[in-house]
């Protein structure tokens, strides 16, 4: 079917808001469900927050792939910020005063039976909103998950355009895996020891604790890594007839027409 300038460009338009809109949908559940709950998967021991988290990367491995590094990139400071301002939403939340306990509905306040020690290191008895919860589980990985976040996301973007000049655009599955594992290898590990170093330190939290979900995080990126090759052939085949892109060529605009 022949399309004019016009309709190929929203095509293309549509079809990156659409990778864009999954990648900053994955990376805000990431951060708002954060270390709210642990799973038991098998082996893997795992921060909720980690299930959507790997879509991220396919995310920017398709736009790297169809739309070229510099959109990819676009996309990565974009979800820094998104990030920073959900840091800021969630401070302001925990900064304005709350009304007093007793004024609240009963399901805002939880009384605990004992002292726990929250993620941040601050330690609460008696009654406590569970605001003050969620901010304690949410504030710290979103700070985490920013530092980490820039230097996988960065890492993944320059990892698939260094293995896609140096293999002359063949091997699809080599750039979209090895970027990929060894860019979450490196978010894997920034993510925990941020996110727990100042519990390790104080002794709240061994060694081996932190090791475990370093390696159940990774384990789990990694496993959900090779499995999305297939359908990332999939997608890059049939999204470069969708969008009329020829070879290996990339849409630096939306205007272009390579084909």
């Amino acid at each position: 079917m022949e399309l004019t300038p016009e309709q190929l460009t929203e095509r293309r338009e549509r079809v990156f808001l659409m990778l864009a809109g999954f990648f900053i949908c994955s990376m805000t559940l990431l951060n708002v469900v954060g270390i709210t709950k642990f799973m038991q998967l098998g082996p893997m021991a795992l921060a909720v927050g980690v299930l959507p988290y790997p879509l991220t990367f396919l995310c920017t491995d398709l736009i790297c792939e169809l739309y070229g590094k510099r959109r990819a990139n676009f996309l990565v400071f974009l979800g820094l910020f998104l990030n920073g301002f959900i840091l800021l939403c969630l401070s302001l939340g925990n900064w304005i005063p709350s009304v007093p306990l007793d004024s609240q509905p009963p399901w805002q306040v939880l009384h605990l039976a004992e002292d726990v020690m929250l993620p941040n290191g601050d330690v609460i008895s008696g009654s406590v909103e569970l605001y003050t919860l969620i901010y304690s589980c949410t504030s710290g990985a979103v700070f985490a998950s920013m530092l980490a976040y820039m230097a996988a996301q960065f890492c993944d973007v320059q990892l698939f355009h260094f293995w896609k000049h140096l293999t002359k655009g063949k091997h699809l599955w080599l750039r979209n895996n090895f970027s990929t594992l060894i860019s979450q290898m490196v978010d894997s590990v920034m993510v925990i020891v941020v996110t727990f170093g100042a519990a390790w330190l104080a002794g709240n939290m061994t060694l081996k604790q932190m090791l475990v979900l370093i390696g159940s995080s990774y384990l789990f990126k990694m496993m959900v890594a090779l499995l999305d090759t297939g359908p990332f052939y999939l997608l890059v085949h049939y999204l470069r007839r969708y969008l009329r892109i020829s070879g290996n060529q990339e849409l630096h605009r939306f205007s272009e027409n390579p084909s």
